[in-house]
């Protein structure tokens, strides 16, 4: 029985890897398909701040699954999740949630709360840094 388990897990595991390879391929076309429509129309090569905002959060946003990927990798290889890669992944989501946001719209309390998961984010990296 725990073999069979053995195995469904890794087919599963490999399933998410091709799953996710797939998604992040589409989210690279999407990308590329974003920035040339907004390089053409006019005003030709120029970018409104919008635009900016929509090709960085969906640049973050594919670099998220493709950290994400790696993670999904390094786990079928050795079967542990790596705590680095993870805290990678969710600094770099918060950085996308940052830089899309509009913080005009948003209470203080809700900037507050971001401003705490960075600072909690950071302090891991930090430790986990310094006890290797």
């Amino acid at each position: 029985m725990p073999d069979l388990l053995k195995k469904f897990e890794k087919a599963i595991t490999v399933t998410l890897v091709a799953l996710m390879a797939f998604v992040v391929l589409l989210a690279t076309i999407e990308l590329g398909w974003i920035i040339i429509k907004d390089i053409i129309t006019p005003p030709v090569f120029l970018l409104e701040i919008e635009e900016l905002l929509d090709i960085f959060g969906l640049f973050l946003l594919v670099l998220i699954g493709v950290e994400l990927l790696g993670t999904i990798r390094a786990y079928l290889k050795e079967n542990i999740v790596h705590f680095e890669v993870v805290l990678t992944v969710a600094m770099i989501a918060i950085t996308r949630k940052v830089i899309i946001l509009d913080v005009k719209e948003l209470p203080g309390l809700t900037l507050v709360g971001i401003a705490a998961i960075i600072v909690a984010l950071s302090a891991a990296k930090y430790f986990f840094r310094k006890a290797n």
